[in-house]
């Protein structure tokens, strides 16, 4: 049943995505919001009140949702699946950044193109090498389809398979967020935040991250150059501050033979002053601070697009495997 769901859910949200400014975004932020300000007192230990509170609650009603439509009739639990897969999970939460500034560069607008990188990534893209442009495209469009597609698709396997429906996909999606929010909130907009919130919203989704960032990392060797990309996440993930973050995006790296990461910009992710710490040398990685490969050019925005995508299908037909094999047996 979660072949299904997650096949209708795509479907689905391909034919009539969300838009832009969405209704569940708004909620998000607003819950989020609430549960700080009223369980955030400001001590450690409420750090992890309000953690639980904003994450583990809307996936523990999921599961129970999920449990009560099932007992009435499959066929609503199953329905129930989709909404909230459409919800959490598609391309089209991310993607209109990706195709504007993909539309941008194609009609020769790259100032138009680095604003949107700019308000998608919230970092200063109007100085930045043509190079480390396109570099930062890149890496935030893989890290984008992770964590929109694959990760919420891996939790929600995982917790399907032990009954709990949608619960997986909320999770991540919350957790996810959350980390998020809270980094936003203090460094982006300057209001107060606790510092351990933050620390521990940060921690707890990288534990969660740990496992589907790395089953994505191997996906994308599968589907693309399978001995670079290995050779790639061996040797170049520990360039990335954050683990998860370094793994995915040097297997990626590998896989379509460009060259990620650079000394010269900030950052993909908003939380993190510098993007790389090792002290790689050019003969090593072609450039000092970089994986292996070709220096970013436009034409390697499809062959990105086409890495996800062949990625997408691989982990279905998995998914589409185990399924018969759960009916057959």
């Amino acid at each position: 049943m979660s072949f299904f769901a997650v096949l209708f859910a795509l479907m689905i949200e391909q034919l009539r995505p969300l838009p832009r400014d969405n209704w569940v975004h708004d909620n998000l932020i607003s819950w989020v919001g609430w549960t700080g300000r009223h369980f955030d007192a400001g001590r450690d230990h409420h750090a992890w009140v309000v953690w639980g509170v904003a994450v583990l609650t809307p996936s523990l009603a999921a599961a129970l949702v999920y449990h009560l439509l099932v007992w009435q009739h499959a066929a609503l639990g199953l329905a129930f699946d989709v909404v909230i897969l459409y919800l959490t999970l598609g391309f089209r939460q991310f993607s209109h950044f990706f195709t504007d500034i993909r539309k941008s560069i194609d009609e020769g607008d790259e100032p138009n193109a680095r604003r949107r990188l700019a308000e998608w990534c919230h970092l200063d893209a109007s100085e930045l090498p043509r190079s480390e442009f396109l570099r930062h495209v890149i890496e935030h469009s893989l890290l984008a389809a992770h964590r929109h597609v694959f990760g919420v698709f891996f939790w929600f396997v995982v917790l399907s398979t032990f009954g709990l429906g949608p619960a997986g996909a909320v999770l991540y999606r919350m957790a996810e967020f959350a980390s998020r929010y809270w980094a936003f909130k203090s460094r982006v907009l300057g209001a107060p935040a606790n510092d351990r919130l933050m620390q521990i919203s940060q921690r707890l989704f990288a534990w969660i991250d740990h496992l589907p960032s790395r089953l994505t990392a191997f996906g994308f060797a599968v589907v693309g150059n399978f001995e670079e990309a290995i050779n790639g996440w061996r040797r170049d993930a520990s360039l990335w501050k954050h683990d998860n973050e370094g793994v995915l995006l040097a297997a990626a790296a590998g896989a379509v033979g460009v060259q990620l990461g650079g000394a010269a910009a900030p950052g993909v992710t908003p939380d993190r002053s510098r993007t790389f710490e090792s002290a790689a040398s050019p003969d090593d990685t072609g450039a000092l601070g970089s994986t292996a490969g070709m220096a970013p050019q436009t034409g390697h925005l499809d062959s990105v697009v086409g890495l996800v995508w062949r990625s997408v299908v691989l982990w279905m037909l998995l998914l589409a495997l185990l399924t018969l094999a759960n009916l057959i047996g």
